[in-house]
């Protein structure tokens, strides 16, 4: 979905196919057929953007099959569908009965995240409209906190300064500007965009920026406009935006409260919780850690990385932060120059929802998904841009 921002740019929606389980080409194919045109028809557009997961083992075969590529391309474009942004964090294995950990690795300090990330960029520069030049990646923020040493931690600033080159170099071949962004997550080396500041800085490079996750921001308890503000005035670019709301309980010492969040702890995603408190935050690597006793304090508010439909806030005594998102959205792109041109709607944890909450075929998964597509939209309407044809 395109809209005409009041400065006269395109700013893109797209959701994300990583809640669409699939290694291989043949079920990305799969994937526009059973998922992403029927999202399409349901919004009744002609034209859906998508952000595009590919898995290692995809990508691998679009890079080095130019007549895969342009299959591809030729099926998006049969199917009223485009790519601007790609989704580069999770390498492999994203369908898995768990993931957990395993979602941060390789790292940035491992030279597969390097050739995965450049292959990644090749196949979005051709994979672009025919009338879009620039392109995105969001990818994880340099690694999961543990075993980062110094040694490891110069290995990836290295790693990036050789993309940001591998990306110029693909500019002047192609014609087309290509963007990653790092994409701080509670837990990970780069948990805020604050931590982010430092490392980007020293990358100094501007095709390397950050990709603001709201439900991520909201979790780690981020003031959306203090941290775009600081972004701003460091000079790191927001390459892209994934609209997102986490799990909030405003009551946490309340036994009905621990109840309702025991019932989203699940075997397959880690759900990292935070709270506030006078003294910095206090953190949990999964949600069933800090249900189970007396991990957290729990005098104040509770926040669990775990991505809740937009349009369906959990039932009382939970919530969601959408109110998060929507002061993140008015920050960056309700301004006279948007900060992002490039949105992506990105629940990927449909199926990890309590059983009742579950869509129980394709269709109603369709139907959830456009339900926050819609929801995103008219955010975007409200505050001054106008959708295209």
């Amino acid at each position: 979905m395109r809209f005409r921002h009041p400065d006269g740019s395109t700013v893109h929606l797209a959701y994300c196919t990583n809640v669409h389980p699939a290694e291989t080409l043949g079920g990305v194919l799969a994937q526009l057929r059973d998922h992403c045109e029927p999202v399409r028809r349901r919004l009744g557009r002609d034209r859906l953007g998508i952000g595009l997961w590919l898995a290692r083992d995809a990508a691998h075969a679009l890079d080095t099959d130019p007549s895969a590529l342009r299959g591809l391309r030729t099926e998006l474009d049969r199917r009223g569908l485009e790519v601007v942004t790609l989704n580069g964090f999770p390498y492999e294995g994203f369908g898995a009965e768990e993931v957990k950990y395993r979602v941060y690795k390789p790292d940035w300090a491992d030279p597969e995240r390097l050739d995965h990330t450049t292959a990644l960029a090749r196949v979005l520069a051709g994979l672009l409209p025919d009338d879009v030049r620039d392109g995105t990646i969001s990818t994880l923020p340099l690694a999961w906190r543990t075993a980062y040493d110094d040694e490891r931690a110069q290995t990836a600033r290295t790693a990036l300064r050789t993309l940001a080159e591998r990306l110029d170099a693909i500019e002047e071949l192609t014609g087309r500007s290509l963007r990653v962004g790092l994409e701080p997550e509670p837990g990970c080396v780069v948990e805020t965009t604050h931590d982010a500041i430092a490392p980007l800085t020293a990358i100094a490079h501007d095709r390397i920026g950050i990709c603001v996750d709201t439900c991520h921001l909201a979790t780690s308890f981020e003031d959306p406009h203090t941290a775009l503000d600081a972004l701003t005035e460091a000079r790191v670019p927001v390459v892209k935006s994934q609209l997102s709301a986490a799990l909030h309980a405003e009551h946490p010492h309340l036994p009905e409260v621990r109840e309702a969040l025991a019932v989203f702890a699940e075997p397959r995603f880690l759900h990292q919780t935070r709270t506030a408190t006078a003294a910095g935050l206090r953190a949990t690597d999964d949600l069933d850690e800090a249900v189970a006793g007396h991990a957290l304090p729990d005098g104040a508010p509770w926040r669990a990385h775990f991505h809740v439909p937009l349009h369906a806030a959990p039932a009382a005594p939970l919530t969601s932060t959408l109110p998060v998102l929507k002061a993140a959205l008015t920050r960056l792109v309700g301004g006279p120059v948007p900060l992002t041109r490039h949105l992506e709607v990105e629940t990927y944890t449909w199926q990890a929802l309590p059983p009742e909450l579950r869509p129980r075929s394709r269709s109603q998964l369709a139907e959830g998904i456009a339900a926050e597509l819609f929801l995103a939209r008219d955010l975007l309407t409200d505050l001054g841009l106008k959708e295209l044809p």
